[in-house]
């Protein structure tokens, strides 16, 4: 059965990178942006990072511009910006596309583990899904992230265990990392 072990990305400096290396830990895998509503997403990741990651945790930080131009940088502009604003010190990779044709293969196979399914409710939540009914439209069965700041909690065998939209509270993907992490 794939895994996320089965797929190798490329890092922030364009170097390849098998996820094997990341056998044996909990992973986050987030699709990120500089410039978005949910950026702030970054110090509740980073203060997690920096509290579990002696536990076996790790948070992959992928860059994406496919939701209103909100990463337009490159790799060390975005970087820069993450350790700066937020001290960010997770490993960032390549910013890549999730959707459409040139999706991220990982992406899609984590989106296709765990399909969207809803961002609950709210107004901010409502703006959210016209959005994603756009982004539906424009990408069909390759529409697989809705919205910057999606997350895949994945074990420590590399299945992808749960899903987390961008409008989930940060204090429950924390409580479900560390209910991860204490199996």
């Amino acid at each position: 059965m794939k895994n996320v072990y089965d797929f190798t990305v490329k890092d922030m400096n364009g170097k390849e990178v098998n996820l094997s290396e990341y056998k044996g830990k909990v992973l986050l895998i987030v699709n990120t942006a500089t410039g978005c509503g949910f950026t702030p997403h970054y110090e509740p990741l980073e203060a997690m990072y920096k509290d579990l990651k002696d536990r076996g945790f790790e948070i992959l930080d992928f860059p994406c511009n496919q939701f209103a131009n909100q990463t337009p940088g490159d790799a060390e502009e975005i970087h820069t910006f993450c350790t700066l604003k937020f001290g960010a010190d997770f490993p960032q990779f390549e910013k890549i596309e999730v959707n459409g044709e040139n999706a991220e293969p990982l992406f899609a196979y984590m989106a296709t583990e765990k399909p969207f399914q809803g961002f609950g409710k709210g107004l901010k939540n409502i703006a959210l899904d016209k959005f994603a009914k756009k982004n539906n439209k424009i990408f069909g069965d390759k529409a697989y992230i809705k919205w910057n700041f999606t997350k895949f909690l994945i074990d420590r065998e590399g299945y992808v265990v749960d899903r987390f939209e961008p409008t989930e509270d940060m204090d429950n993907v924390r409580k479900c990392v560390e209910d991860l992490l204490s199996k």
